[in-house]
């Protein structure tokens, strides 16, 4: 099976798609490759390199104890491209996996991407700071990750269907609920903890603000992991050169609820043709 080395000597596992203009998914926390089915198998199909890995502590990725601050998650990503060499990429992260393409971009520069897609992510700032008045307060915080921590399984499972909004109509077999839950299981307490509280207490208003790049800006009008206001809405306000998609009655796991409006809208961003 395919693995890189990461920035400290962690193998990470990957999977290459395709041919053509590369285009390289990023994970949230929790979920590995795999979760990118819906995207990979379709733009694979449709003449582009889809390439995905699993982040350290999660899938078939060394499951170390350290390195779940932004700064190594992006050199992580660095070693990726490096390893394969990839040249105007399009980076395509979601949820937190947003603050590690931020990261990347301000620690490594821009020489081999050409375009950045951010989906349903938790940047610019969750938290609540004197400047940013909005933001989640600490203890709310830290009541929702010991009710987590206690009982992973159950919570995942108590909260998929507010992943995927199904209050608001959103259609999803309870099969396909399942499978995400069990995918979200399949990374260690050490990272399931570390990189939510990366994720949440990063600032990143700063990097986004910083952008020099194309962007793309998808986010769900009903996401309770990373609410509009507080992310989607507030970023397009930031990052200069942006397309901003707002999608009505979708959650967070709107890469599988929404596949094919994603899909469409990422072909459309990279000026891929269909075959």
């Amino acid at each position: 099976m395919p693995y890189f080395e990461g920035s400290d000597g962690t193998s990470l596992f990957y999977t290459d798609w395709g041919r053509g203009k590369p285009v390289v998914f990023v994970t949230g926390a929790w979920l590995g490759s795999g979760s990118w089915e819906y995207q990979m198998l379709p733009l694979s199909e449709v003449g582009l390199r889809c390439v995905a890995y699993d982040k350290r502590g999660h899938g078939r990725s060394d499951w170390v104890g350290h390195g779940y601050d932004y700064d190594t998650l992006a050199d992580d990503l660095a070693a990726l491209l490096d390893h394969l060499d990839l040249r105007e990429v399009t980076l395509v992260a979601h949820s937190m996996g947003g603050g590690e393409v931020l990261r990347y971009l301000s620690r490594h520069g821009r020489d081999r991407v050409g375009r950045v897609v951010l989906m349903a992510v938790t940047a610019p700032l969750m938290a609540w700071a004197p400047d940013h008045q909005e933001g989640i307060r600490q203890h709310l915080f830290d009541a929702v990750e010991a009710e987590r921590t206690r009982d992973r399984p159950r919570w995942m499972a108590q909260n998929a269907q507010a992943f995927f909004a199904t209050q608001l109509g959103n259609k999803i077999s309870t099969e396909l609920i399942e499978w995400t839950v069990r995918r979200c299981l399949d990374c260690s307490a050490k990272a399931a903890v570390e990189v939510v509280r990366t994720g949440f207490h990063t600032d990143l208003r700063a990097e986004a603000a910083a952008l020099q790049l194309p962007v793309l800006i998808i986010h769900g009008d009903a996401d309770a992991s990373a609410p509009v206001d507080l992310c989607g809405r507030r970023l397009a306000e930031l990052v200069p050169d942006n397309v901003y998609q707002e999608y009505p009655r979708a959650g967070h796991g709107l890469f599988i609820t929404h596949a094919d409006d994603v899909n469409r809208d990422l072909l459309e961003f990279i000026g891929a043709v269909r075959r």
